[in-house]
């Protein structure tokens, strides 16, 4: 007796956001069975007489604007620096397949202040009062809660974020890939480099990601729907677009229940 799987979505949609950062915007191009149906004749050589009599072209789409950190993906290392200990840093393309699916965990850090970030003392707290054990091949999803805000102009500015301990701290668990419900996996851009300012302190910038120059490690951003996950018992599937040379790709990541 089989039974399907319940599988639930962790993938917000691609489409057009006017509150996004102009640099972030996705554009796409509809065009309709009519549209394209000029087209077709042309393309193919065959006169009207000769189609099915329902046809009245085929429907057709093109992405006109989306950069490849644009809506849910999986960021390379590649992305965070052109080497990771000294070895060339792998691109999107040559992320090994067996990483992409794997036992998922939930940590929950939706407890988090605006603006305050995620320690490693967190994390091990959270797994020590959850009883939870982390093991190599784990994909780890941090739940912050901040998918609420997209849509909205403070999707990229709010939030929490992981620090370079953090990360550092999971990577020497054994987990490859994780990723987060929130616009960046860091604090926001705009107050690291405030931080940094008013510290005078090269290290506050991009801190999160920066240790995926020292330790190979990817991870997912702009996850959603993390709130209706278990902590664990479930598996993660994330396999991101193959596109040559690419720092990251779009990723359908879904949570499956056998």
């Amino acid at each position: 007796f089989y039974t399907m799987p319940k599988i639930i979505d962790l993938s917000k949609e691609i489409k057009y956001n006017k509150e996004d950062p102009f640099f972030m915007r996705v554009k796409i191009k509809h065009k309709s069975h009519k549209v394209s149906n000029l087209l077709v004749k042309y393309f193919v050589g065959l006169p009207q007489r000769l189609f099915p009599k329902r046809f009245e072209g085929w429907a057709d789409d093109t992405i006109k604007h989306m950069g490849v950190h644009a809506t849910t993906h999986i960021d390379a290392p590649w992305h965070y620096a052109p080497t990771v200990n000294g070895k060339p840093a792998k691109t999107i393309d040559q992320m090994p397949l067996d990483l992409c699916y794997g036992d998922g965990i939930v940590i929950d850090m939706s407890n988090k202040k605006e603006l305050e970030p995620i320690l490693k003392e967190d994390i091990e707290k959270f797994i020590e009062d959850n009883t939870l054990e982390i093991k190599s091949g784990n994909i780890v999803l941090i739940r912050t809660g901040r998918d609420k805000y997209i849509g909205t102009k403070s999707y990229a500015e709010m939030g929490t974020g992981m620090t370079r301990e953090a990360t550092e701290y999971l990577i020497d668990l054994g987990v490859k890939v994780m990723g987060i419900d929130q616009w960046g996996w860091d604090l926001p851009l705009k107050y690291q480099a405030k931080l940094a300012k008013e510290n005078n302190d090269s290290e506050y910038f991009w801190n999160g990601h920066m240790i995926g120059a020292e330790k190979e490690y990817y991870h997912m951003e702009q996850l959603v729907n993390l709130g209706s996950l278990p902590l664990k018992g479930f598996k993660v599937a994330v396999f991101p677009l193959k596109i040559m040379g690419a720092s990251a790709a779009p990723a359908r990541v879904v949570a499956i229940f056998e």
